[in-house]
């Protein structure tokens, strides 16, 4: 059995260029996350251990982080072709095919992307008009944590969209160099 893993000879790249301005400054964002949340939650053990004390707030900024680490980690695992594929398939179709495939599940994913962006946004601005709190001590306005959605999902549809634009490049490379090889 051939692989066909990323990286291996068959698999053209996730994408021509390395990781762009937007996963750059998302996995930044989502690596931040993840130390507030190291911190936070290691600091309440060892305050509830050796001074049997909590932060009342670290179950609600944790959970603020988790959504943050979550959303803004779509682009940078998107461009670094970590999520699943139907291997099985893939490995039996040429490399046209396989493209022709990417460039198809890329552009769909980008429409679901789009809706889920464009109900986020609906949610954040009936968070905002209607003032809604989180019913905690910190009594967080929820459009902010809801915020993290919509920016992690748009963020998804600009990685998308440049895939997109590398899946064309690719047929079309493709494609030329199958004409030129029929060519007499």
């Amino acid at each position: 059995m051939t692989d066909s893993g990323p990286g291996s000879a068959d698999d053209p790249p996730r994408d021509g260029h390395a990781e762009g301005i937007v996963e750059k400054t998302c996995m930044l964002l989502s690596g931040l996350a993840l130390v507030v949340l190291l911190v936070l939650v290691g600091l309440d053990i060892v305050t509830r251990w050796a001074f049997n004390f909590s932060f009342e707030v670290s179950d609600e900024v944790g959970g603020y982080m988790l959504v943050a680490i979550a959303f803004l980690s779509l682009p940078v695992s998107h461009i670094n072709g970590a999520f699943h594929r139907v291997e099985f398939i893939q490995a039996r179709l040429s490399r046209r095919a396989r493209l022709i495939s990417r460039f198809g599940f890329d552009l769909l994913a980008l429409v679901v992307c789009a809706i889920f962006v464009w109900h986020f946004m609906g949610l954040v601005r009936s968070s905002w008009r209607f003032g809604d709190h989180a019913p905690t001590f910190l009594e967080t306005p929820l459009w902010i944590p809801r915020l993290l959605l919509v920016i992690g999902m748009a963020a998804l549809c600009l990685s998308l969209l440049r895939s997109l634009a590398a899946d064309l490049r690719r047929l079309w490379v493709t494609e030329s160099a199958e004409q030129d090889a029929m060519s007499p």
